[in-house]
This record gives C-alpha cells, structure tokens and sequence, in this order.
C-alpha cells in the first residue's frame, strides 16, 4: 500500500507519518494480517516544516521523503502515478498570519488542493483523504449546538475561508468526477511536534524559558481540543473504512477556554499567574468552537481516547524533554539548515 503524505512535515503529519509506519510495519504483520505501507512525504519545507519531526523514520525503508510544492503540476503528477491513497495536510494553518498577508494560503490551500485533486483524477481515480477545519463553519454561541457534517459553512478569517474553498473543490470532483474522496474537519490539535506558534507550543517553550505568555482578550474564547495522536487514529479509520463521498467531523470532546488551558500549562510547570500577559484580541476572533463526532463514533467506531490531563501532561513532558528541537526553531537555526542542505 503507498500512501502520499502531504505536509507530512508538519505537527499532524508528521506524527500521521509514525503512527502509520509504526501500525503498518513489517514487524506488525507478524502478528496481524496487514499490508505493508510505504510512505512518501511531499513537503516544501516551509517554517513549520521540519524534518527533525521524522528523525526517527528517516532510516525506514518504507519512507522516502520529496522536498516540493503541491501545486508543483509535474512533480504531483510523477509522485501521484504510484501512489493508492492521497492525504493531504498540506496546509498554511496560522490565523494570526492569514490575517498579515492571506497570498500564501491561496497558494498552498486552495491552488495546491486543486493540483492535487487534478493529479488524482487524471491518474485514474487515486483514493483522496483531505484533511481540514472546523473552523470552515465559523464559531458557536455559548448554547449553540456544537458543529456537525451538516452545518452550513461560515468561515471568518482568510484561512478558514482558504480550507472552506478547499472542502467544497474536494466534493466537486467528487459529484463531478467520480473521485474517491473522503475529508475530515477536525477541532484544534495539541500535542508533541507542535510548532511552536500556537497556544500549547508556544506557552509551554515561553515558560520554560522564563517569558510571559500573551493570552488575547479576556481569554474566554472555547476551543474544543483534540490530542494529535487521538487525530491521527481517527484518520486512519476514514481512509480504511469511511464511506466514499463523506465528510467526517473529527473531536477531542474536550471543550475549554483558552485562559484555563494558560493555567493548566502553568500549575504543570510550577509557575504563577503573574506569568500571563493579557494582549489586545486579533480581529474577527472566533469565540467557541465544538464538534459533534457522534457520526464518526457510530459508523467506525472512533472516539479520542486521550483525556484532558494526560494529554495536557503527555503535552508539556514533551516540551521539557526535547529542549533542543524548539529552542532551534525559536531562533531560527533550523531553517539555515533546510536552506544549505535543500535550497
């Protein structure tokens, strides 16, 4: 089975990447009959693309990696031709920069989706996971029922209005061509290889390094969160046994204010209060988001097996114990690196 990763450097595809040759390995097959998977990851290496996420599988027989741009026509085209399954991460993903300059996210979410879309069409119908946002729906009210695989798209910030029109191109090549495709719109990530952008990431390198953390507004604005590897099973069963056409909504179960996450990261660093700086909120700043996972749990068995303290727990060991990945990219040495090495 050869599976095209893309984004496969990222947070969630790189550990996507692990769980899969780790699940799907030759050593696995010993005691389950599975197939032998073999991983190709297509990334450009962009700053949140880093290859110190795979260090570990970079000797693995089983995984090739290909430094390139998915709206590359030729190289999708080459790559795609021997691929079964398509999953696509490849994604610009950080709201605060959609906001400074949208030009990337056009490219890469809905130009590069296109390609990949077209790639697969023209190889002869190749099996296409996407995976998206629950921000395409907008936000929630504090009563509003949480989002579900019917609720109307409202996207609010150029990113999630980039993966909106991505979801609705996956779906027209789907009613259009007959493309088998299947996309995931999940709640927010959290969890090791995080870069170190967002509030977990972010908050816990800060501490550790005797910084304030910037919590926007009051800090009330709900997110329901979801641990990476939870994420990445739930994946798994979709492009296994998810119904052809389908959107699934994919969540954590765990919905929390942002200024209680900020103290749990705090209580579990052994830190005060008086370490939270209170900034002004980004414009258009989604207040509550919830998924619905009900149809996912029914038609495939899934739920986040990974509750609220011990991923937090799982979160902030990480940190702690891998120093040296996050202080490289906080300043800025990895991407040296990628330039020498890949141009």
């Amino acid at each position: 089975m050869k599976l095209l990763v893309t984004g496969g450097a990222g947070f969630i595809g790189s550990n996507f990447i692990r769980y899969i040759l780790k699940k799907y390995s030759s050593s696995a097959k010993a005691s389950a009959d599975m197939p032998d998977y073999q991983v190709v990851n297509l990334d450009l290496l962009t700053y949140a693309g880093n290859l110190e996420n795979l260090k570990d599988v970079q000797e693995n027989p089983n995984y090739r990696f290909v430094k390139g741009d998915i709206a590359d026509k030729d190289l999708v085209s080459d790559l795609v031709k021997d691929t079964d399954i398509i999953v696509n991460f490849a994604a610009e993903s950080h709201v605060d920069r959609s906001i400074l300059d949208s030009a990337a996210f056009i490219h890469t979410n809905i130009v590069g989706t296109h390609n990949l879309l077209e790639a697969a069409k023209n190889k002869g119908g190749k099996r296409f996971h996407h995976v998206s946002t629950d921000e395409v729906f907008g936000h929630l009210g504090p009563q509003d029922p949480a989002f579900n695989e019917k609720t109307p798209f409202a996207p609010r910030s150029p990113y999630s209005a980039s993966k909106a029109a991505a979801d609705h191109l996956v779906m027209a090549y789907f009613h259009t061509h007959d493309l088998p495709v299947t996309i995931s719109n999940c709640s927010n990530n959290y969890g090791p290889f995080q870069f170190p952008e967002k509030l977990h990431g972010l908050f816990i390198t800060n501490l550790i390094e005797e910084k304030k953390v910037p919590v926007y507004g009051d800090g009330m604005q709900v997110r329901d969160w979801l641990f990476v590897e939870d994420h990445c099973e739930a994946i798994d069963a979709i492009i296994h046994k998810g119904k052809i056409g389908q959107t699934y909504c994919v969540g954590g179960n765990t919905e929390k204010p942002n200024i209680e996450i900020t103290k749990k990261i705090l209580e579990l660093l052994g830190k005060g209060e008086e370490m939270i700086e209170y900034v002004k909120d980004r414009p258009g700043h989604d207040r509550r988001y919830a998924i619905d996972f009900s149809k996912i749990k029914s038609e495939l068995g899934w739920e986040p097996k990974t509750n609220f303290d011990e991923g937090m727990k799982k979160t902030v060991e990480w940190y702690q114990n891998n120093q040296n990945w996050w202080k490289e990219i906080k300043s800025g040495e990895y991407l040296k690196y990628y330039e020498k090495q890949y141009g």
